[in-house]
């Protein structure tokens, strides 16, 4: 497994997240909507936080390219994050048509971004980082939020 196999497949398991909390806010349930939202949420900062603080610094150290690719994958998770605060909210407001609105920018947000990173990030990483796809599988399993 390469890193593109594997970051590939986090971005599917993240979309059956998302496609429970959106079904739920879709059916009025709103406990199961806030904690598949939450599941999702926690899914996707594992996922983002990998890539900003482990494998992007390591692809621009091998590279010394500092900007492009992963700075533009940087500017989009930003702009996921705001959906994902505008989202919450909705949640919270139990408000369907809000967080299903929100929920189709962000769904196609994700798919532009994920396709960006499947078909050319991530195959620029596996030519270019160590082998040893191992290391990279036990830092996503160990990765833990920064501290603000």
């Amino acid at each position: 497994m390469n890193i593109r196999q594997f970051m590939a497949q986090d971005h599917r398991d993240c979309d059956l997240l998302f496609a429970k909390a959106e079904n739920a806010a879709a059916d009025g349930d709103w406990q199961t909507a806030s904690q598949a939202f939450n599941e999702f949420i926690r899914a996707m900062e594992r996922h983002l936080g990998v890539e900003e603080q482990t494998l992007f610094p390591a692809f621009e150290q091998e590279t010394g390219v500092l900007s492009g690719p992963t700075e533009m994958m940087r500017m989009e998770h930003d702009q996921m994050r705001v959906l994902f605060v505008e989202m919450k909210y909705a949640v919270q407001q139990k408000d369907s048509d809000e967080y299903l609105g929100i929920s189709e920018t962000l769904l196609i947000l994700m798919q532009q971004h994920n396709m960006k990173e499947e078909q050319i990030l991530y195959s620029m990483m596996d030519q270019r980082l160590p082998e040893d796809v191992g290391q990279w599988q036990t830092k996503f399993d160990d990765w833990q939020p920064e501290q603000e």
